[in-house]
Order: C-alpha cells, then structure tokens, then sequence
C-alpha cells in the first residue's frame, strides 16, 4: 500500500483542519491505518488509529477530544479532523496502514510521506 497525505498548512491557535490520506493499493480496507507526527527535535508519536472497518478507534492522550480520525474504504482514504489546535499541534503529521499496539507503543508498517502542519500562537 502506498499512502499520499496532505491538507497540511499554516494556522493560527484555535483554529481546524483536516488533513486527508489517499491509499492506492487492493489491501487497504483488510487492515488499520491511522496517524502519526514527529515534531522538530522530539521523537514520533502516535496520534490516532481506526481499525480496518471503523469500529475501534484510539487517540493519544494529548489529541483525545480534539482530533477525529475517520475512514472511507469505499475511496480509500483516511481522515484526521483537528479542532482546537495548539502551537505544541506543530509537527509533520504522517499517515499510516497497518498500525499495530506493541507494548506500550504503536509501529505501523506502511508510512506517507507527512505533511506539515503549523500552528502559530
């Protein structure tokens, strides 16, 4: 599977945005994707999971509230809806097939190319 982010930007304190993910390959709807970002100087951290048919999705604490993840296999896409955003929001967010739990972290095996988003306060 081959993943194509986007949708990343510039914004202010407070402000939304959706960031889309656009898959291209026969698998994507058999398994989980979801979103990751790394910012500058620190190490990737996981953000949000949706299972391969929608029914269990999981945030990381720090977007919990804020952020929706969604999906539509139908078009082989993933969402990520990011409300309220915060200057620590700034990153290079990064889409994701096949994500996993593994102990107290998650791994995923196919990985986008990110996208930036910035959030100024």
């Amino acid at each position: 599977v081959q993943l194509q982010a986007s949708g990343g930007g510039l914004v202010q304190a407070g402000d939304s945005l959706r960031l889309s993910c656009a898959a291209s390959g026969r698998t994507f709807s058999d398994y989980s994707a979801g979103w990751f970002r790394q910012a500058p100087g620190k190490e990737r951290e996981f953000v949000a999971f949706v299972s391969w048919n929608g029914g269990r999705i999981y945030y990381g604490d720090s977007v919990k509230g804020r952020f929706t993840i969604s999906r539509d296999n139908a078009k082989n896409m993933v969402y990520l809806q990011m409300d309220s955003l915060k200057s620590e929001d700034t990153a290079v967010y990064y889409c994701a097939h096949d994500v996993n739990k593994l102990g107290s972290g998650w791994s995923a095996n196919s990985w986008g190319q990110g996208t930036l988003v910035t959030v100024s306060s």
